[in-house]
């Protein structure tokens, strides 16, 4: 099993690979630059990072026909690739936040308490779904904190689970390596 992380150029990309690491998953950190072509692995995580036109090239990884993890700019890069949208949050720079799971059958965060602290950044953020997109958590200060379409397996977290803030955050990696497997 290998999931790689795709480099965003984020303060916490080195923090993915440990996470997945620390659960027992062979991971690489890989340029976002990185053909296509040259993708070896079970699945992706799309790091978090500065800003979106520093990782708007990741959108070439989301029809690889493995499954796709975007984390914070991550999945703002799945949102507006696929027709969804993506603006300035109300609230902006990184806190703690209470996240209110909405699906509970989803295989990415659907087994996280019904109510779980996370620490997010809300510089910005997806204000719309993109079409066959389900909503899966939400909060006060955030409409869309975590989307997923379990068809194409593409999920998305605006919050970061690799940091030792964010509660259960291990879990969230431990399920995207199951959808994975």
């Amino acid at each position: 099993m290998q999931i790689d992380v795709v480099d965003n150029h984020g303060q916490f990309t080195h923090l993915e690979g440990r996470a997945l690491r620390d659960i027992g998953v062979e991971t690489e950190t890989i340029d976002n630059e990185t053909p296509p072509e040259e993708i070896d692995a079970d699945g992706l995580v799309l790091s978090g990072g500065p800003e979106m036109s520093r990782a708007g090239r990741c959108g070439k990884y989301l029809d690889l026909g493995i499954p796709v993890l975007g984390i914070c700019l991550g999945m703002q890069v799945i949102a507006a690739e696929l027709g969804g949208s993506v603006a300035g949050g109300e609230y902006g720079g990184y806190a703690d936040v209470t996240v209110e799971i909405e699906e509970k059958a989803d295989p990415l965060v659907g087994s996280l308490a019904p109510e779980t602290r996370v620490w997010a950044s809300h510089a910005d953020e997806v204000k719309e779904l993109p079409e066959g997109f389900d909503l899966t958590a939400t909060s006060e200060v955030c409409g869309i904190e975590a989307m997923s379409n379990e068809s194409r397996n593409l999920y998305g977290v605006q919050w970061h689970p690799e940091v030792a803030h964010t509660e259960r955050g291990e879990e969230v990696f431990r399920n995207f390596r199951a959808i994975c497997e």
